[in-house]
């Protein structure tokens, strides 16, 4: 009998906590295990509030690493649909909402996705373990060349220029004293730029199973290579994973990822996704003046105006919107399914997203192109 078995069952629920913070790269001995067990023992506990500040103190998650702690906290004890009630100013999970009705009502989810690899509206909720894989040269190629090669904007700040649009008065009147006070040159000055806003929405649906896992590394490749990024996920749900991304290492940020997506390999529901980023002010607003990624096949089973509809508004935030479909494995590609149809007037670029080479090299290829 192995000693989880031993156990009491109102013990299990702490040490499967340890062993989620272990999974997640805290280092976590047996011994501080025991004390945590300890200290709960001790407090006896009224609140879920006694049990964090135990685990802070027995734990000792290192002060970086605080803000990941307590969210493990949460997923763990209160659950996701709790955490989004609780705390709806920084909501990084929405629910999209059933629309049909009748017999439009979608299968049960083991009915209509067996396979996981078929469109389907159903909703299913699951987990999904990320496998260790080697850094692909394409990711390197988009760590190293990102900072350099990606859209940039004028800034508000200045610098100084050979040629610019302002003269630099200040530099020029200092330069003037080591000339008895003559100007013999005008220094100009001209605005600084800096990286667009990346907004990359990666379809996690049953009928995107096969590309992922790479897609969702590459979002971390970038995600560490440029500061300003959001990074969503969506099939029958909008999931925000900005924050989980941002963590160094790549199966630390992929396992973070994992616990705070519900619905990998779901039902595929674009247009009620995409509505409900909308709809949300806050992100709604990182649309604006961005690069808007959407990685996804395109093969919406819910209704094709909604999904119209949403990118008629995200094309018109958006400084550009790129859509990256597998099914665009041609340089001719022409869309045939009804939704990418519909959207078609709206999107930029429709371009081949079934490869981590594809996707990085339409990604690099955009600090040369002007908006549509």
């Amino acid at each position: 009998m192995s000693d989880e078995a031993k156990l009491p069952p109102v013990a299990r629920v702490f040490v499967t906590f340890v062993a989620l913070l272990r999974a997640n790269g805290f280092a976590v001995a047996p011994e501080q295990t025991t004390t945590f067990l300890a200290a709960i023992e001790l407090l006896g506990p009224k609140s879920l509030a006694d049990i964090r500040q135990a685990g802070l103190a027995t734990l000792a998650p290192p002060p970086e690493r605080q803000a990941t702690y307590h969210r493990l906290f949460d997923i763990h004890f209160i659950g996701h649909e709790q955490l989004a009630a609780d705390n709806a100013e920084d909501e990084e999970l929405v629910r999209l909402q059933e629309e049909g009705g009748g017999d439009e009502e979608p299968l049960l989810a083991d009915e209509a996705n067996e396979s996981g690899l078929t469109a389907t509206r159903a909703e299913a909720l699951v987990q999904r373990r990320f496998a260790r894989g080697a850094t692909a040269d394409a990711l390197r190629r988009l760590s190293r060349e990102a900072p350099s090669r990606l859209p940039r904007r004028r800034g508000y700040r200045h610098k100084r220029a050979r040629r610019g649009p302002w003269a630099d008065l200040r530099h020029t009147l200092r330069e003037s004293v080591r000339s008895d006070g003559e100007i013999l040159h005008l220094a100009r000055l001209r605005r600084r730029t800096r990286l667009r806003r990346i907004l990359l929405l990666i379809d996690v649906s049953g009928s995107m199973k096969a590309r992922t896992e790479e897609n969702m590394r590459l979002a971390h490749t970038l995600a560490q290579a440029v500061a300003n990024i959001e990074v969503f996920t969506f099939s029958t749900r909008l999931t925000r994973v900005t924050r989980a991304l941002r963590l160094k290492r790549r199966e630390q940020a992929l396992n973070a990822a994992a616990h705070l997506v519900s619905d990998w390999d779901g039902g595929t529901r674009i247009g009620d996704a995409l509505q409900a980023f909308l709809a949300v002010p806050r992100f709604a607003g990182y649309a604006r003046g961005a690069v808007v990624v959407v990685i996804s096949d395109g093969l919406e089973r819910g209704d094709p105006a909604s999904l119209r509809d949403a990118a008629a508004k995200l094309s018109r935030r958006a400084w550009r919107l790129s859509w990256l479909t597998p099914l665009a494995t041609t340089t001719g590609f022409l869309p045939q399914t009804e939704a990418l149809i519909a959207i078609a007037p709206f999107v930029d670029d429709m371009v081949d997203g079934g490869s981590s080479a594809a996707v990085v090299s339409h990604l690099l290829s955009l600090g040369s192109r002007k908006a549509a």
